[in-house]
């Protein structure tokens, strides 16, 4: 997600830092092996190490966020974020332009009765290994009032950051100011209606927002900060559906989705031409399971997409009751 106020980074390497293991092609479907990485929540390719995609677990694991070896599935450096205060509900994460990363603290299961969030920001390392870095923080408000969101994505040419809220009145696409400050109140205006959703990602060249939900995805062109013609996406149905974000190079989208061992799968894309003039932009060929269009139904697949569709929706209510549950816990944290 985009800066123009780099936060100088003051690293500390651990003892023993990992190095790249050897393993097959990069920025294929790769299963997280990390025992830590229980609740991944937000997924964003690296922009100066190939085949490194950085995540985090949603809540409770303290200013940590995961760089994961998609050659091998494998932890290869734990960042601890210096200078921030304690997450409360860290959902969102992705590399701006300046490859700095930044993390959305901005989830409110309680359905936005927090009056501010956080962002966090801090320059991808150039070496990989666990590590403390100085981050810069960021506090959020909307202009409309409180918002619950999973979604936060850095225009990959302007550096300017949006957030996708997920409020049980529908979603909404906010736009934060040119440049971030850390002295005062970043406000977030709302600028377009989206549904409900968990994650979203800008292409490399900055010309299509691919956003995900639970059931399905789309995308949008995007026109000059504003949202364009809406186009389906293929992505694959998977449990928690939390993460989406684009392969380095654009070739490809990253799904990925909470849980202990989580699998990210890679759907590569087509049709870029189509998708340019508002149609779709699909790959049924590399997805590993059905997939669930994001154009308002479900793709052609069937009855066994459907049926797939219900089991998940009963899914997603169980663990929608375990996560209020727990926030309701950190309510006055």
């Amino acid at each position: 997600m985009a800066a123009a106020l780099t936060a100088a980074s003051t690293v500390v390497l651990a003892p023993a830092a990992p190095a790249f293991a050897v393993g097959g092609a990069a920025d294929q479907s790769f299963t997280i092996k990390d025992p830590r990485i229980t609740e991944s929540s937000g997924l964003a390719a690296s922009h100066i190490h190939p085949g490194i995609y950085w995540t985090h677990n949603d809540s409770g694991d303290g200013p940590y966020v995961y760089a994961v070896d998609s050659r091998t599935g494998e932890t290869v450096a734990r960042i601890t974020m210096r200078g921030v205060g304690t997450p409360r509900d860290v959902e969102a994460i992705s590399v701006g332009p300046d490859d700095d990363v930044y993390v959305g603290d901005i989830g409110d299961n309680l359905g936005g009765s927090w009056d501010h969030v956080w962002i966090y920001r801090f320059h991808e390392p150039k070496h990989l290994g666990d590590q403390t870095v100085d981050a810069t923080q960021f506090t959020v408000k909307y202009a409309d009032g409180p918002r619950n969101a999973e979604s936060l994505m850095v225009d990959p040419n302007t550096g300017r950051v949006y957030i996708a809220s997920k409020n049980e009145d529908g979603g909404g696409l906010y736009e934060g100011p040119a440049h971030l400050t850390s002295s005062g109140t970043n406000i977030f205006r709302r600028i377009g209606d989206v549904p409900w959703v968990t994650d979203g990602a800008f292409s490399p060249d900055g010309k299509q927002l691919v956003l995900r939900s639970y059931l399905g995805a789309y995308g949008y062109q995007w026109q000059h900060g504003r949202l364009g013609a809406k186009f389906s996406v293929d992505a694959p149905l998977q449990g928690q559906s939390e993460s989406v974000t684009y392969t380095r190079d654009g070739k490809a989208l990253m799904f990925g989705y909470e849980g202990k061992d989580s699998r990210v799968q890679r759907v590569d894309l087509k049709g870029t031409d189509t998708a340019s003039k508002g149609g779709s932009l699909t790959s049924p060929g590399r997805t590993e399971n059905r997939t669930a269009s994001g154009s308002g139904g479900m793709s052609s697949k069937g009855n066994a997409v459907v049926g797939a569709a219900v089991v998940l929706v009963v899914l997603l209510l169980f663990f929608g009751f375990k996560r209020r549950r727990r926030s309701s816990r950190r309510k006055h944290r």
